[in-house]
């Protein structure tokens, strides 16, 4: 009995991606030793912080049975609004930014829930729909002339070079921990508490699994997906004043196109597509193996075409790896589908 369970650890998706993690690691430290240094460290934990918070609300929302495709429109509506507001008002305050953000977010999330509660729409359509709608809303009515460093508010700029540590280097060069890892980590003990320790949280597994059911439990639908979502927004909203601090540039086109690469990371992470399975752990070693392709392939040697490459190998193993537990599951279950 315990060899077996052993043996289910072993075989889990997240697992897996954390030994791919390790061995990758050790081979491009024994082709390129300086990869292996606090410097890089720093750096993908910098870089790969705003796309961490935007893995936690997609893990929420596929472990929901849906797909979201319309938070990169909502983190580049709530980043750019946030600059224009605290540029027209004057208050130069990062507080004041994110709070906007992430109100922003917030209720462009909370409409996408109601529209695919009580229009019963397929989330991925609904979400596709809403995301041209919203950005076609940002153009028409804000604009899309960028914003750059010498006119951005300094709470901006002063919160992409925040350093809760730092470091000097044989060479000289300073380098820190960002400040990034703060909402990092305060939105991975929320979401790790929502998910397992409160009512919420099983609504949730249980709405991915099925709704039908879900509702006969005496879950509401209607609650649980205005949360989904309407988080879902309002880390987006945040990520948005993140990305625009991380490259002092505020863009309105910048996110255009990632969101396939944050779902990816989830998925690769063991998150059922189906929903109803999925784990914080398995999103962050997700997030980690896409961002490690990204900034160590240069130390290969490769170019970054490469990088799609890898992640789709790794993608398909892990979904078809999933969908195969699944099955087995199922089997051992009695519970046979078409």
């Amino acid at each position: 009995m315990h060899k077996k369970r052993f043996l289910k650890k072993i075989v889990r998706m997240e697992t897996f991606i954390l030994l791919i993690i390790i061995v990758y690691c050790i081979v491009v430290t024994a082709v390129n030793p300086a990869f292996f240094s606090v410097e890089t460290l720093f750096d993908m934990l910098r870089s790969s912080s705003g796309t961490m918070l935007l893995a936690l609300g997609v893990l929420l929302v596929i472990i929901s049975g849906g797909i979201d495709v319309s938070f990169t429109a909502i983190a580049i509506i709530g980043g750019y609004c946030s600059v224009k507001i605290m540029l027209a008002t004057w208050i130069d305050n990062i507080f004041f930014g994110l709070l906007t953000a992430s109100f922003i977010g917030l209720m462009l999330g909370l409409i996408n829930a109601l529209i695919i509660h009580f229009f019963k729409l397929p989330t991925l359509i609904a979400t596709l729909g809403t995301s041209s709608v919203y950005y076609g809303l940002m153009t028409t009515f804000v604009g899309t002339s960028a914003v750059n460093k010498s006119h951005l508010p300094k709470a901006i700029i002063n919160f992409g070079a925040l350093n809760l540590y730092k470091v000097t280097s044989d060479t000289g060069s300073t380098f820190g921990l960002s400040g990034f890892v703060i909402p990092v980590a305060i939105f991975l003990m929320f979401t790790w508490f929502v998910m397992y320790k409160t009512m919420l949280g099983r609504s949730i597994f249980a709405l991915g699994s099925s709704e039908e059911s879900a509702v006969r439990v005496g879950f509401n639908v209607l609650l649980t997906k205005l949360f989904i979502y309407g988080y879902m927004g309002f880390l987006s909203g945040i990520m948005g004043v993140m990305s625009i601090a991380e490259v002092n540039y505020a863009n309105p086109i910048s996110l255009v196109g990632t969101e396939l690469m944050v779902i990816a990371a989830v998925v690769m992470g063991g998150t059922r597509l189906s929903g109803g399975e999925g784990t914080i752990f398995g999103a962050v070693v997700g997030v980690v193996l896409i961002y490690l392709f990204k900034s160590t392939l240069v130390f290969l040697g490769l170019s970054t075409s490469w990088n799609d490459l890898f992640i789709g190998i790794i993608l398909l193993i892990s979904v078809a790896a999933t969908s195969y537990q699944a099955r087995v599951r199922n089997r051992q279950n009695l519970i046979f589908t078409e």
